[in-house]
């Protein structure tokens, strides 16, 4: 058997591209500029330098209050790099959050540990994440100011928490300023009440009479005071409010005039704005505001395209000078003011009924040509243009991100709203990734066989595009791993291979995430298969790409299934290696659990089990219970059904693991190795309810197959007394198969407990003292406990003493109370069990050790209940007490 050793290269620090493959959105985290007529107020200046000695600032004030330029001008004016954000409506989803705001940390300058990692995925991100980057801030010697703009666009209570959590644990080493029109959901009053905030809201903001007067001024507007005091009490001192009334008062001829009039009879900002700056601009202006108010962002080709003109650099820059709610972001992309463009676009409607569709579909094709593909999607399906939104998915090869990348549940979100009227092989593909991606197996299949029959039935009128096929190949590779179907994921991947070279190279590199998700699929069924090594020559080419964060899914998975592989051949250390890796890809990428096999912590809990460390196994598939898909490929399912009946069975309940073994796994194909597990598990249990007749027929049918079936079928002669038929199943072994050590050892101590048996102490002995050489290396301890009462003796004398302590004695290790202290003893606590407990000491709660140990919940709990029954109590107060007695703290 070949062994494979090398492992995925570690995974380096963001570079600033996000898991879609394009760069992260710059202009977000540059401090807005300040234009000509920007009127710095020392007293905000100050206040907010005041505000340095708390660890959170509020800068609270309605729209156009000019929270923004203030803070802005402020932190331009600090010693130390400011990380500044502009949030955006996607940041409502944790990984797209956090992923900008380790961005953002980033562009200031502001160095941020590798291990931090960054989100992989939209819906969440990972505890350790969060931990990891409050305990690099707070190790620092200065104070890191980040300023999130326009906060009041997250709106996630999950969101809040985690802000308040790295906030807190960051202590001093982080200075947090929210600039925002409402109240964030942060926990305020316990801020207030400890008075660890500064408040800067509407009535520090609102301009002063002389500040109002020397705005106004700066504008070109010299009124009397009296003017000034009247438009101040109007406006209430409201930043917008004063700058818009100065752009429109100083083109008139007597601005005074104006002032009263706005003050008696204008009070609807949407009337303002639409009478006195819509329509002061030149009809051409104001179609333009108009037709780009349908944007996110715009640049002035993209502008032209819209207004089918050639001048949009020229009127944009004048917009701009002008403040007239175009703000620059800088490489030639402006916005318009989000309230400005919401006017604008209820106007467009009930000025050019029909025309914003047509205008969004525009959008869309500019902005797929010049390689923006969400923001294209995004304008395709607000304009109920599915057709064009899915081809463009195809097309593009981007129908893996249905699967992996930051926005993918955007994606799936966007594509739920495409109607069922929308027909053709494209659609119908994008519905059956997307079906797929959830597990919806019923309606993703139909999908799949409906585009499948087009994309066929095309044949005569000119194939569809290698794109289209390409995608629809992935997809099949997929339905074969779900279903359990080798030969179909190996059609698929033979197609794939053919249509590859009709695919320019570029784009392939552009989306390296479906040749791997291809390969993992591949990977999974050929595993299913019981072909081993191909299945190692797929999986491995994914673990080992070192691709960025849209690549974590995949790798991901292929290296939970790498490591079911090790465990599968008998080698518990490089299973646990490789599942370690899994579960460290999913944690540093913030992966959710249901998105994929998730066979890193199954495979965790089967080599716990061979180690007799039941409670940390319990423990790990109590977790993944709570996250584990409604739907399952064969290969997880199989995979959980062994490693719970191991677990069963090691807890003395045979019945249940029993039970277990017959438990069936829906495939279209069965499973070699996945019968094996189950032979095995059912002649063990019936091995352990004394009855070998029965365990033999469970086993023996397997047993000319399977070297693990072998060495069982060999354990259940012994049991029946039949100790030559033992040593010749196993003498019988292929001089070829090198097992790894998890059957290697059994094998050992089946001929060990044959020569003990027919009188051969010696070979006994012999053979004992290999096993446990073998299996200490891997701490098996279960081969040892299961072997039956013959081998205690042998472990309680001489050599097979010493060769056993420290790891393995009849029943478990002990650690007995010093002199002078209480006489009692007490079972040896597991690493991370001993850590639980110092945690205890220290008086955290449950959630507090669960954020420093990167675990659930769960889990401490679990352990929790395991040190009270090793130390015989009941609370935690009783746990502290016996463990300082027993000198274990």
């Amino acid at each position: 058997m070949t062994d494979v050793t090398e492992e995925t290269d570690e995974e380096q620090a963001p570079t600033g591209v996000d898991p879609e493959g394009d760069p992260l959105l710059r202009t977000r985290f540059a401090l807005p500029k300040r234009p000509a007529t920007f009127l710095r107020r020392p007293r905000l200046a100050r206040h907010l330098d005041e505000a340095l000695r708390t660890p959170l600032t509020l800068v609270d004030g309605s729209a156009g209050a000019g929270k923004t330029l203030l803070v802005a001008d402020w932190a331009t004016g600090l010693r130390e790099p400011v990380a500044w954000l502009t949030s955006d409506t996607a940041d409502q989803a944790p990984g797209v959050f956090w992923a900008y705001l380790l961005g953002a940390l980033r562009a200031a300058g502001v160095p941020v540990a590798a291990e931090v990692g960054c989100p992989a995925e939209a819906s969440r991100v990972d505890q350790r994440t969060l931990t990891r980057l409050a305990a690099d801030l707070e190790r620092r010697d200065h104070t890191t100011v980040v300023v999130l703009d326009e906060f009041d666009r997250v709106t996630s209570p999950e969101i809040a928490w985690q802000l308040q959590f790295v906030l807190h644990h960051a202590g001093r080493g982080l200075h947090l300023v929210l600039v925002t029109r409402t109240e964030p959901l942060l926990p305020l009053h316990r801020y207030r009440a400890s008075g660890e905030i500064t408040e800067l809201r509407d009535a520090e903001l609102a301009f002063t009479t002389d500040e109002a007067g020397e705005l106004l001024s700066r504008h070109g507007l010299h009124l009397p005071v009296s003017a000034v005091e009247a438009l101040v009490e109007r406006t209430r001192g409201w930043a917008a409010g004063l700058r818009l009334c100065a752009l429109a008062a100083r083109r008139g001829p007597d601005p005074g005039t104006y002032v009263k009039q706005f003050e008696a009879g204008h009070s609807a900002v949407a009337d303002f704005l639409l009478a006195e700056v819509l329509d002061r601009q030149p009809p051409g202006t104001q179609d333009l505001l108009l037709r780009i108010s349908v944007l996110e962002r715009f640049c002035p080709d993209l502008v032209n395209a819209l207004t089918l003109r050639t001048d949009a650099e020229t009127v944009l820059a004048a917009l701009h000078r002008e403040n007239a709610f175009v703000h620059y972001l800088g490489q030639s992309w402006y916005s318009l003011h989000p309230l400005f463009a919401e006017i604008l676009r209820a106007h467009l409607r009930e000025r050019s009924p029909g025309l914003e569709p047509e205008l969004r579909r525009r959008a869309a094709r500019w902005l797929r040509r010049s390689g923006a593909l969400r923001e294209a999607l995004v304008q395709g399906a607000a304009a109920d243009d599915w057709e064009f939104t899915a081809r463009a998915v195809v097309d593009d090869l981007a129908i893996g991100r249905l699967f992996t990348g930051l926005r993918s549940e955007d994606l799936s979100a966007l594509f739920s709203r495409m109607s069922p009227e929308v027909t053709g092989p494209v659609p119908d593909l994008v519905r059956a990734a997307r079906d797929l991606g959830r597990r919806d197996l019923e309606h993703g299949l139909t999908h799949l066989r409906r585009a499948s029959q087009e994309v066929a039935g095309a044949a005569g009128d000119g194939p569809e595009p290698a794109p289209v096929r390409l995608s629809c190949a992935l997809l099949e590779a997929l339905a074969a791993r779900l279903t359990g179907s080798p030969g179909r994921a190996e059609r698929a991947a033979e197609q794939a291979r053919g249509l590859w070279r009709h695919v320019p190279e570029q784009r392939l590199d552009e989306h390296p995430e479906l040749t791997a998700l291809l390969l993992t699929h591949l990977g999974s069924a050929r595993l299913w298969d019981g072909r081993f090594e191909d299945a190692r020559t797929a999986l491995s080419a994914v673990a080992g790409h070192p691709g960025g964060a849209v690549m974590a899914l995949p790798r991901w998975e292929a290296l939970g299934h790498l490591a079911l592989i090790d465990y599968l051949n008998g080698w518990p250390g490089r299973a646990e290696h490789k599942a370690l890796a899994a579960v460290g890809e999913a944690e540093r990428h913030s992966l959710p659990r249901r998105s994929g096999s998730g066979l890193g912590p199954l495979v965790l809990a089967a080599v716990h089990v061979d180690r007799d460390e039941l409670d940390e196994a319990q423990a790990l598939l109590d977790d993944e219970a709570v996250s584990r898909p409604a739907v399952e490929d064969p290969v997880a399912r199989a995979g959980r059904t062994v490693v719970r009946g191991r677990l069963l069975l090691a807890r003395g309940d045979a019945r249940a693991a029993l039970a277990a073994a017959d438990e069936p796994v829906p495939a279209d194909v069965g499973s070699p190795w996945a019968r094996e597990q189950s032979a095995l598990l059912a002649s063990a249990a019936h091995l352990a309810q004394g009855h070998p007749d029965l365990a033999r027929q469970a086993v023996d049918r397997m047993a000319p197959h399977r070297t693990a079936c072998a060495v069982e079928a060999a354990r259940v002669r012994l049991a029946a007394g039949r100790a030559e038929e033992a040593l010749a199943l196993i003498d019988g072994l292929p001089d070829g198969d090198r097992p790894g050590p998890a059957v290697a050892v059994r094998a050992t101590l089946v001929r060990a407990q044959a020569a003990y048996e027919t009188g051969d102490r010696g070979t006994a002995h012999r053979l004992v003292a290999r096993a446990l050489l073998d299996g200490r290396r891997e701490h098996l301890r279960r081969p040892f406990l299961e072997a039956g009462p013959w081998i205690r003796p042998l472990l309680s004398t001489g050599r097979l003493r010493e060769l056993a302590g420290g790891w393995l004695l009849p029943g478990r290790p002990v650690t007995t109370a010093p002199a002078g202290h209480p006489g009692f003893a007490v079972e040896e606590l597991s690493a991370r069990e001993r850590d639980v407990l110092h945690r205890l000491a220290d008086m955290l709660s449950t959630e507090e050790i669960a954020a420093d140990l990167h675990v659930s919940a769960n889990t401490v709990k679990t352990h929790l209940k395991s040190i009270y029954r090793k130390l015989g109590v009941s609370r935690r107060a009783e746990a502290v007490r016996r463990a300082r007695e027993a000198r274990l703290l």
